[in-house]
């Protein structure tokens, strides 16, 4: 029996000019596993939000949404609550206590459960999430991945049925994030948990789904299990984009048999039907100009005096009219780092330069008046006006000038726009700013593939154009993509820096999946182009 049934869903919102969903009917049983993917603005967050009745957003909707049948405006308050969980995509918004022991306990305790009951099943869920060595810290001292699995701990605790999630993982390194997914997936094996979840990244997620569904302009275009679901995409080029690199590599060849979608699929396809008489492509010498744009010389940082160093003898240069990506863990430094160069912290200990100049000859508003800005992670930071057409009026940026047209926003609030959307608008009022220096904390968050490769291409033309990027990002295929040089990040300090292919073909898990996927079979192949243009090289070949 259907545990979620969707019928004749449509919604407009307030003050919108045109419906965000139109027509949208489905079921899942009792579960299922589904992935939900489209372009960023399609409608996917919107849908999610309509499944859990307390976030739906203001505006005119009709048709219905029932659970075992019956309609969610019907359910008693608590029913409503405990049964559908909401996992955000930003952590911090979700967290309200102050402990981690009181955030597992904090729904419980408004659901009115005995506290005899709160404890048990605190203690049981701490114990399953591996949550005993920090259960009495305080939830600032956690990182971005501890913060995502405790909000999903706490929406646990409270035994829900349905459990949504809404690119839970858009702010976590790529191990977090592939831990994050799998234990998602150990909920929904071991528990029969039925799982709703849209995400970007779907190289983990879509092999342990057994539905997805594909949304374009707020319309359900496919719904399926994903391996019939991605054969439908070869028409959708945005989508397909999207999806995992396996499936993106079979496209591009017509062998007839079934598409792979895993990485271990893939590489058992790609051994299968071409030689690797040629091994790599030839490889472009790295050289860049004399000029230092951005230097750290042994520089030093600690939040408070009696607080751990989070830069310990950071050392690096980055120079003129080069992209320059920083990887690493959460909480290893990145955003620090790129906090210092923009003066907005101050290091106890070093120098740093830019532009052969130490921050601290720069008076007043120099440093910004068109030498450097800094897109910082949390995006809403930059907001200051009530419409995006005031936004965009205000750095002098147009709505035009990135891969996705931001007219139809133009009279929306920029709090009321998807994640991607937001992201979009500040990038945009970045770029308007011309700056010679330019530096990105996570640019990429919340963006479609589609979207991803269009600002590659921007910031490509604005690197030859003269201007210096870096960026720190837990996107490795943007960074495979897009990178002159990559630097890992750990404990404050850069512990391995090379050329993309390099970089990349050196390590294990901050790695591309064309990577490990090709690896032993061909060398450094990291992006889903090397991998075809290898194969088609091969004779052979198909």
């Amino acid at each position: 029996m259907a545990i979620l049934t969707v019928k004749d869903l449509n919604f407009t919102y307030a003050l919108g000019t045109g419906p965000s969903l139109s027509d949208i009917s489905f079921s899942l049983d009792e579960g299922d596993f589904c992935v939900i993917c489209g372009a960023t603005g399609s409608g996917k967050s919107t849908l999610l939000k309509m499944l859990k009745r307390e976030l739906t957003p203001m505006g005119d909707l009709t048709g219905e949404i029932c659970i075992d049948g019956t309609p969610v405006q019907e359910l008693d308050d608590r029913t409503a609550a405990s049964s559908v969980g909401f996992v955000m995509q930003r952590p911090e918004q979700q967290l309200v206590t102050d402990k981690v022991w009181h955030e597992l306990a904090f729904g419980l305790e408004n659901l009115g459960v005995p506290t005899s009951v709160i404890h048990r099943r605190v203690a049981e869920m701490a114990s399953y999430f591996g949550i005993e060595d920090w259960f009495e810290k305080p939830v600032d001292d956690l990182s971005g991945g501890q913060k995502q699995l405790l909000n999903l701990a706490s929406i646990m605790v409270m035994q829900p049925r349905i459990l949504i999630l809404d690119e839970p993982t858009s702010q976590l390194d790529p191990v977090a994030a592939s831990d994050f997914i799998a234990t998602v997936g150990r909920l929904n094996r071991e528990m029969g948990l039925t799982v709703l979840i849209v995400e970007h990244r779907l190289e983990e997620a879509i092999p342990i789904a057994n539905r997805m569904m594909a949304i374009e302009k707020g319309r359900i275009i496919s719904f399926d299990n994903p391996r019939k679901v991605c054969d439908t995409l070869s028409t959708k080029p945005d989508l397909l984009l999207a999806m995992p690199a396996a499936v993106r590599i079979y496209n591009s060849f017509n062998t007839g048999d079934d598409c792979p979608l895993t990485v271990q699929e893939g590489s058992r396809w790609i051994r299968k039907h071409f030689k690797n008489d040629i091994k790599a492509l030839p490889e472009e010498p790295y050289t860049h100009s004399d000029v230092p744009a951005l230097e750290f010389d042994d520089v030093w940082f600690r939040y408070g005096r009696n607080t751990p160093d989070i830069l310990k003898g950071t050392t690096l240069t980055v120079y003129e009219h080069e992209i320059f990506c920083i990887l690493g863990g959460n909480g290893s430094g990145k955003t620090t780092a790129v906090s210092n160069a923009a003066a907005l912290l101050k290091p106890y200990s070093g120098k740093i330069r830019v532009f052969g100049k130490e921050l601290k000859d720069y008076k007043g508003q120099e440093l910004y008046k068109n030498c450097l800005t800094l897109l910082p992670q949390d995006v809403q930071t930059v907001f200051l006006r009530n419409t995006v057409k005031e936004e965009l009026e205000d750095a002098k940026a147009s709505a035009d000038m990135l891969p996705y047209d931001l007219t139809p926003l133009l009279d929306h609030h920029p709090y009321d726009l998807s994640g991607g959307e937001q992201q979009l608008l500040a990038l945009a009022k970045a770029l308007a700013s011309r700056p010679k220096l330019l530096l990105l904390d996570e640019p990429t968050k919340g963006l479609d593939s589609y979207a991803r490769n269009g600002i590659v291409s921007i910031l490509k033309n604005l690197r030859d154009e003269g201007m210096t990027l870096v960026i720190v990002t837990h996107d490795v295929e943007f960074a495979s993509l897009i990178a002159d040089r990559c630097a890992m990040f750990f404990r404050g300090e850069i512990t391995s820096l090379d050329t993309p292919h390099t970089f990349f073909a050196e390590n294990n898990f901050y790695t591309t999946a064309v990577n490990r996927m090709t690896r032993g079979f061909y060398e450094k192949c990291i992006t889903v182009h090397d991998a075809v243009a290898l194969a088609r090289m091969q004779e052979g070949g198909a």
